[in-house]
C-alpha cells in the first residue's frame, strides 16, 4: 500500500508554489557570483533541476543568459559544466527568447587562444544546433576548426559538424565536399577518418546529396578493407539508407552479401545488427529472395552466435507483413507446401537446439508462421510449434538464471499467441503448463501463472479444469515470506480468481485466507484483494480489506481501505438478486446504496490535495446514481402494475393526441406514472452522458478500465432504449444502432457477461415489439425489471485505474498578461483588443506515453460579462462574447499561442481558458486544467470626453462627430 500511495503522490505532486521560481533563480545566481569555484560549479549543475520544476520561457531565458555569462568569463572547468547543463536541458533550448544575445556571449570564446576553450565552445554550438541551424558564423567556425592542428579541437568540430548536418541542409551541402576530401586525403590519420565517416549518415536532406554520400561510402568500403573501416562505413551506409528510405532494398542486398561472403565474424555481426535495424524499421521492403538468402546463410553457418543473430532477424520478420510475401507463391508456379520452405526447415531444425536462445527464436518463427498463414494447411507445423514450446518450457522452468527467464518469457508469450490463433491447441498447452507448475522454480512459476491467467481470460472453457491443480499448488507453497513467495501467492490467487469465474467456493476462500495468515504480509493481502475486486469476487475482497484495516499507519490509507470494503460489501449485496423477485431486488439495491454512501464518505476522507482520487469518486458517484435510477425504474414498473390501463387506453390516447396516456388509466395517476417513465428514460440518458464525460477525462487510464466505463454507459443507453421501445414510442424505436458489434474481440469475463446480457435484453425487447403491436403493460414491465436485475447480477469489476495509475499526464498553463493578485482584474480600454498569450507545459510521470500519447492540445477561450458599468449601448452581438478555439502541437512538451479578445462592453469580464488534449488517433480528452482571469473594460479617454460634453449640453464639433469609439474598427 505504501508503494501504491508513493506512486500516486509522485505522479500527482507537480503543484509547487509558482512564486518560488524567482527566489530559486536568485539563490542560484548568488552561487554563480561566488568567488569560490566549488560554489559556482554547484550552482551551475543545479540548473537542470530548476528547469524541470519551472519549465516556462521567462525563467529559462534568464537562466540561460546567466549561464552564458559564466561560460564567457569562467575557466574551462566551468565552461564544461555549462556545456553538460546545456546538453541535459536540450529540450528547453527553444524556450530561450533572446537567442542572439545568448549565442553572442557563447560565441565570443571561439576567438580564444586556448584550443580547449575553443573545443568546448564548438561542442556548445553543436549542442545548440537545433535553435541556430543556419548561423553562418557558427558554420564558418566549424569548417575552420576542422583544419586545426589540435586533436581536441578537431574532434569537437566533428561533433558540431554532425549536429549541424542533422539540422541544416545548407550546412550539410556545404560541408559534404570538405568531409569527403578529408576522408580521402592521405594526410588524415585513420582514427580521424573513422570519426569523420559517421557524419555522412546525416546527408539525407535531398536525393542528390544522399546519392553522392552513398557513392563516397561505396568507394570507401572497397578502398579501405580493414575491419574497423568496413564496420563504420557499413553502419553509416545503413543509417543513411534508413533516413533517405529510397536505397533500403540495395542496402539489404549489400549487407546480405557481406554476411555471406566476408569471412570476418565482426563484419558478419555488424551486418546482422544492421539487418535487424532494417527489419524493425521497414519490414515491407524485404523481398522473398532476401529472406531466402538469410535462411541459407543461417543453415550454412557453423557458429551458434551468428546463427542466433540471423534467427533474431528472421523472428522479427516473421511477425510482420514480410512473412506473407515469403509464403505467397510466385505467379505461374504451383503452390508449395509450407514444410518445404527453407525458413520452416530452419525453424524446425533449431527448435530443439542445445542453445536456449536459438531454440526460442525457432519456436517463435513457427508460432508466427502458424498465426500469420491461417489459409494454409499447417497442422504438422502447429504440432512442431507446440512440441518445441513444451520442450523449452521444461528446460527453462528448472533454471533460475536471467537467460533462462528471458527465454521462458518468449516461450510463454508464444504460447498465448498460439492459443489465441489456434484454440484447438489450448488443451495440450494448458496441461503442459499445469504439469510443470509443481516442479518449476518460483520465478518461473510466477511467469507461468501470468500465462495461465491470460489463456483463461481468452478461453473460459479451460478455466474449470485448472482449478484443482492450482489449489493443490497453493496449499504446497512454503511458509517462507520471501519476495518471490509473496509474488507467487498473488499470481496464483489471480489465476484462481480467473478460473472460478462465477463465485469462489467456501473451500477455496478458506485455503487462500489460511495461506495468507501463514505466509504473507499486508501488502500481499492487499494485492490479492485488489485482484479479487477486479475479477468480481467481492465477498473475498471484503473479508481481506476488513482484515487489513488495522494494519495501516496512515488515516488516509485507513479510509481508502474502508471505502474499498464498503464498495465490496455493496456489490456483494447485489449477488443475491433473482429474476421475478422485484421486492427483494429493491431491498438488495437499498442495502447496496447504504454501503455505497458509507464508502463514498470514506473515499472523500482518503483523498488529499496531491492525490484527489477524482476518477474513483466520479466512478462511485455514477454507480450510486445508476443504482438509484434502477431502483426508481423498478418502483415505477410496480406502480404501473397496481394501476393497469383499460382496454380502450390506446384508442383514447390516439383520439386525444397524447401518446403518454397509453401507458396507464386515463387519470392523473396514470399520466403521472407515464411521465415518471419518461423522466426515468431521460435520467438513464443523462447517466450515459456522464459516463461519457468520465471516459473523456480519463486520458491516463488503461484500455480495460476505459472499456469498463464504456460498458456502464452502454447499459444506461440499453435501458433508456428499452423504455422507449416498449412504453413511450414503440413505432419509431430502431434496433439497428444498438445491434451488437463489439463481440468479436472480448478482453475479459466481465465484458463477456455484460455483452451477453445486452444481446439477451435486445432480443427480448425486439421480439416483444414484433409479437405484440402495442406491447402489453405486464410484458413490458416484466421485461424492464428483468433487464435491470440481469445487469445487476453481473458482478461489477473495479479495474486497474481504480487502484493504480501507470501513466500520468498533466498540463500546466501560464497566461500573460497575468495580474499580481489572482482576484485583481487586468485593465483594458474598450476600444482596444487584449492579446492573451497562453503558454503550457506537458508534464509526465515515470512512464510517459504508456497507453496513449498527446498529438496536439486544444485550447478554448471564452469570456463572460460579470458586472456591467456605465450606460447601455446598442452593441453588435459579435462584440459581446469571446468564444475561440485553437489547436497547437507541443514540441518538447511545450506549446504557446495567442488570442485577440474584444471587450467593448464596459465592466468586469471573466475569461476562462480550458485545455483538452488530442491523442494520436484524433480522440479528444477533456484533461483540463481550467484557468480563470478577470478583465476590467474601461472607457477610452476620448469617448469619455465626448460623453461628458454631451451631458453638459455642448454639441461636439463636426470632426468629433465623425470619430467614434468604434471608428478604429
Amino acid at each position: 500500500m505504501a508503494a501504491s500511495a508513493k506512486s500516486f503522490l509522485a505522479d500527482a505532486g507537480y503543484g509547487e508554489q509558482e512564486l518560488d521560481a524567482n527566489s530559486a533563480l536568485m539563490e542560484l545566481d548568488k552561487g554563480l557570483r561566488s568567488g569560490k569555484l566549488g560554489e559556482q560549479c554547484e550552482a551551475v549543475v543545479r540548473f537542470p533541476r530548476l528547469f524541470q520544476k519551472y519549465p516556462f520561457p521567462i525563467l529559462i531565458n534568464s537562466a540561460f543568459l546567466k549561464l552564458a555569462d559564466v561560460f564567457r568569463v569562467g575557466n574551462n572547468f566551468l565552461r564544461l559544466c555549462v556545456l553538460k547543463v546545456t546538453q541535459q536541458s536540450e529540450k528547453h533550448l527553444e524556450k530561450i527568447l533572446n537567442v542572439d544575445e545568448f549565442v553572442k556571449r557563447v560565441f565570443s570564446v571561439i576567438h580564444s587562444n586556448d584550443p580547449v576553450a575553443r573545443a568546448i565552445t564548438l561542442r556548445m554550438l553543436g549542442s545548440m544546433a537545433s535553435i541556430i541551424p543556419e548561423r553562418k558564423n557558427a558554420h564558418h567556425s566549424i569548417r575552420q576548426s576542422l583544419d586545426s592542428h589540435d586533436n581536441v579541437e578537431v574532434e569537437a568540430a566533428i561533433f558540431a559538424a554532425a549536429n549541424f548536418s542533422a539540422q541544416s541542409k545548407d550546412f550539410a551541402v556545404g560541408i559534404c565536399n570538405k568531409i569527403s576530401e578529408m576522408i580521402q586525403g592521405l594526410a588524415t590519420p585513420v582514427d580521424l577518418k573513422l570519426k569523420l565517416i559517421p557524419i555522412l549518415q546525416h546527408m539525407h536532406h535531398d536525393a542528390s546529396l544522399a546519392s553522392s554520400s552513398r557513392q563516397l561510402l561505396q568507394q570507401l568500403v572497397t578502398s579501405y578493407p580493414s575491419t574497423k573501416m568496413v564496420i563504420v562505413t557499413l553502419h553509416t551506409f545503413t543509417l543513411l539508407a534508413a533516413s533517405s528510405l529510397v536505397d533500403i532494398p540495395k542496402q539489404i542486398q549489400l549487407l546480405l552479401q557481406y554476411l555471406k561472403n566476408d569471412p570476418r565474424k565482426a563484419v558478419k555481426r555488424l551486418a546482422i545488427q544492421d539487418l535487424k535495424l532494417l527489419a524493425n524499421k521497414t519490414p515491407h521492403t524485404w523481398s522473398r529472395e532476401n529472406i531466402q538468402a538469410l535462411c541459407e546463410s543461417a543453415l550454412n553457418t557453423p557458429y551458434d552466435s551468428l546463427k542466433m543473430g540471423m534467427l533474431s532477424v528472421l523472428s522479427t520478420l516473421s511477425g510482420t507483413i514480410a512473412i506473407k510475401q515469403y509464403f505467397s507463391s510466385a505467379p505461374g508456379a504451383a503452390a508449395t507446401a509450407a514444410r518445404s520452405f527453407d525458413l520452416v526447415k530452419l525453424a524446425q531444425e533449431c527448435c530443439y537446439h542445445n542453445n536456449r536462445g536459438i531454440a526460442a527464436h525457432g519456436v517463435r518463427i513457427l508460432t508466427n508462421v502458424s498465426a500469420s498463414c491461417q489459409d494454409k494447411d499447417l497442422l504438422p507445423l502447429e504440432q512442431d510449434a507446440v512440441f518445441g514450446l513444451e520442450a523449452l518450457l521444461v528446460l527453462c522452468s528448472q533454471d533460475d538464471s536471467p537467460g533462462a527467464q528471458a527465454t521462458l518469457k518468449i516461450t510463454l508469450t508464444c504460447m498465448v499467441k498460439l492459443v489465441k490463433c489456434r484454440p484447438h491447441l489450448s488443451q495440450s498447452v494448458v496441461e503442459s503448463l499445469l504439469a510443470q507448475l509443481h516442479s518449476a522454480q518460483d520465478n518461473a512459476r510466477i511467469l507461468m501463472c501470468h500465462c495461465l491467467a491470460a489463456i483463461a481470460m481468452q478461453l473460459p472453457v479451460l478455466a474449470d479444469g485448472m482449478l484443482g491443480d492450482l489449489m493443490d499448488l497453493y496449499k504446497l507453497i512454503g511458509q517462507s515470506a520471501t519476495d518471490k513467495k509473496q509474488e507467487l501467492l498473488v499470481s496464483l490467487a489471480t489465476v484462481i480468481f480467473v478460473s472460478s469465474q462465477k463465485a469462489l467456493s467456501t473451500e477455496i476462500k478458506t485455503v487462500i485466507k489460511q495461506q495468507l495468515e501463514n505466509a504473507s504480509n499486508g501488502w500481499t493481502a492487499y494485492r490479492i484483494a485488489r485482484q479479487a475486486s477486479r475479477m468480481g469476487n467481492h465477498d473475498m475482497a471484503r473479508e481481506l480489506y476488513q482484515s487489513l484495516l488495522t494494519q495501516v499507519a496512515s488515516e488516509h490509507f485507513y479510509f481508502w481501505l474502508n471505502s474499498l470494503k464498503e464498495f465490496s460489501h455493496a456489490e456483494q449485496c447485489l449477488t443475491g438478486l433473482q429474476e421475478d423477485s422485484y421486492s427483494s431486488a429493491l431491498s438488495c439495491i437499498a442495502e447496496a446504496l447504504k454501503s455505497y454512501h458509507k464508502g463514498i464518505a470514506s473515499l472523500t476522507a482518503a483523498s488529499t490535495p496531491l492525490n484527489p482520487l477524482s476518477f474513483q469518486c466520479g466512478f462511485v458517484k455514477l454507480r450510486i446514481d445508476l443504482l438509484q435510477a434502477f431502483s426508481q425504474l423498478i418502483c415505477t414498473c410496480n406502480s404501473l402494475k397496481t394501476s393497469p390501463p383499460p382496454a380502450i387506453a390506446t384508442t383514447i390516447a390516439m383520439t386525444s393526441g397524447n401518446d403518454l396516456q397509453r401507458c396507464g388509466r386515463i387519470s392523473n395517476q396514470a399520466l403521472t406514472l407515464s411521465l415518471q417513465m419518461k423522466h426515468s428514460m431521460e435520467e438513464f440518458r443523462n447517466l450515459a452522458t456522464r459516463y461519457g464525460d468520465l471516459y473523456q477525462s480519463s486520458f491516463d487510464a488503461d484500455s480495460a478500465t476505459l472499456r469498463n466505463v464504456e460498458l456502464q454507459q452502454q447499459s444506461c443507453l440499453l435501458i433508456s432504449h428499452a423504455i422507449e421501445a416498449l412504453i413511450l414510442d414503440p413505432e419509431s424505436a430502431s434496433f439497428q444502432e444498438y445491434s451488437s458489434n463489439g463481440t468479436a474481440h472480448v478482453e475479459s469475463e466481465y465484458e463477456r457477461r455484460m455483452m451477453s446480457v445486452f444481446n439477451h435484453v435486445l432480443e427480448e425487447v425486439e421480439s416483444l415489439n414484433r409479437k405484440y403491436a402495442p406491447v402489453s403493460y405486464l410484458a413490458s414491465n416484466t421485461c424492464l425489471c428483468n433487464a435491470v436485475i440481469a445487469l445487476l447480477k453481473v458482478p461489477l469489476s473495479f479495474q486497474r485505474y481504480f487502484f493504480q495509475k501507470l501513466q500520468s499526464t498533466s498540463i500546466k498553463l501560464a497566461l500573460s498578461p497575468s495580474p499580481r493578485n489572482p482576484a485583481e482584474p487586468i485593465a483594458v480600454q474598450n476600444n482596444q483588443q487584449l492579446a492573451l498569450k497562453v503558454e503550457g507545459v506537458v508534464q509526465h510521470g515515470s512512464k510517459p506515453g504508456l497507453f496513449r500519447k498527446i498529438q496536439s492540445v486544444c485550447l478554448n477561450v471564452s469570456s463572460v460579462l460579470q458586472s456591467k458599468s456605465g450606460q447601455d449601448y446598442k452593441i453588435p452581438i459579435d462584440n459581446m462574447t469571446n468564444e475561440m478555439e485553437q489547436r497547437v502541437e507541443p514540441h518538447n512538451d511545450y506549446f504557446s499561442t495567442q488570442f485577440l479578445l474584444n471587450f467593448v462592453i464596459l465592466g468586469t469580464h471573466n475569461i476562462t481558458v480550458e485545455s483538452s488534449v488530442i491523442d494520436s488517433n484524433g480522440i479528444i480528452w477533456k484533461t483540463g486544467p481550467k484557468t480563470t482571469i478577470f478583465v476590467k473594460s474601461l472607457e477610452d479617454p476620448y469617448s469619455q470626453q465626448v460623453r461628458l460634453q454631451q451631458q453638459q449640453g455642448q454639441p461636439p464639433s463636426q470632426q468629433q462627430q465623425q470619430r467614434t469609439a468604434y471608428s478604429r474598427f
